[in-house]
């Protein structure tokens, strides 16, 4: 590709993105909110850009050919903050990339999409909605208006269902873990696939008690290699007895299917930011 653009490049996730799509294409648009990025890789340009702002996200995605969107307000938050960034930013990245005639939108969506489901249920990618959060509803949002804009306008889009690429730390992480050299693979299958119209694929890596049925989505090319049962014996031992009456225990969304709408629901994850340094 000549042009390809990455939202949220200066996140945990997009760090580790920045290098690898440089290799994909001559030029890397990455795209955030804060002053300065950093060192930037060869073939790499930053342009700090508002996602609630259409005519910056027209700016920056003019001439690309494929979109990475992996920025918004990556937890969940009062109702006008989400509104802003994860409802209107999606509309803007779609929008803009309409006007632009990108060919596909590969989209950082969440387990949160369906997060209220039990854990004893296996899901697939084709269950209803059953966000668990504004967060969780916000990715709701942007999977329909990534069919919307494939029905309409012809865009393909992969809609990500992450579950948890972060450290492996905790009990419902040895299901959930997606390391990010599978997250790598994952954008990497879904810029590659010859077609995909709208599809939805969940992020996860090959956990042996993965909680989520992925096999639809198997055409994208997408073969995790890593297993988080190797943290298990170290993660077990250290883990509390489960409570059987909390959500956010039984529930596909873990803290956030516990949560107050509008309140936090990584505070209690212990999420290690171990961004990448370049």
């Amino acid at each position: 590709m000549k042009k390809l653009v990455l939202t949220g490049a200066g996140g945990r996730l997009g760090s580790y993105l920045r290098e690898p799509l440089t290799k994909m294409c001559d030029e890397l648009i990455s795209t955030d909110q804060v002053e300065d990025l950093g060192k930037l890789y060869p073939g790499e340009q930053y342009i700090k850009a508002d996602l609630g702002a259409l005519n910056e996200m027209e700016t920056v995605i003019d001439g690309a050919e494929m979109v990475v969107h992996f920025g918004a307000i990556g937890d969940e938050a009062a109702w006008n903050a989400i509104l802003h960034s994860n409802i209107v930013g999606s509309y803007n990245v779609w929008e803009a990339a309409a006007r632009a005639g990108v060919r596909r939108v590969i989209y950082a969506s969440s387990i949160h999409a369906v997060g209220m489901y039990p854990k004893n249920q296996r899901i697939d990618t084709e269950v209803p909605h059953r966000p668990d959060t504004y967060y969780g509803l916000a990715k709701c949002f942007s999977e329909d208006l990534g069919s919307l804009y494939w029905d309409k306008k012809g865009i393909e889009s992969v809609h990500m269902r992450i579950l948890s690429a972060a450290q492996v730390n905790n009990a419902r992480s040895l299901g959930t873990w997606q390391s990010y050299d599978d997250v790598i693979h994952m954008v990497q299958c879904a810029i590659n696939s010859p077609v995909t119209g709208f599809s939805i694929i969940y992020g996860v890596s090959n956990n042996d008690r993965c909680p989520v049925d992925n096999h639809k989505a198997s055409f994208l090319g997408y073969r995790p290699k890593d297993n988080a049962e190797i943290f298990s014996e170290e993660v077990l031992a250290n883990s509390e007895t489960s409570d059987p009456s909390d959500p956010g225990q039984m529930c596909h969304g873990g803290p956030f299917a516990s949560v107050k709408i509008g309140f936090s629901g990584t505070a209690g994850m212990n999420i290690v930011q171990d961004k990448k340094e370049n």
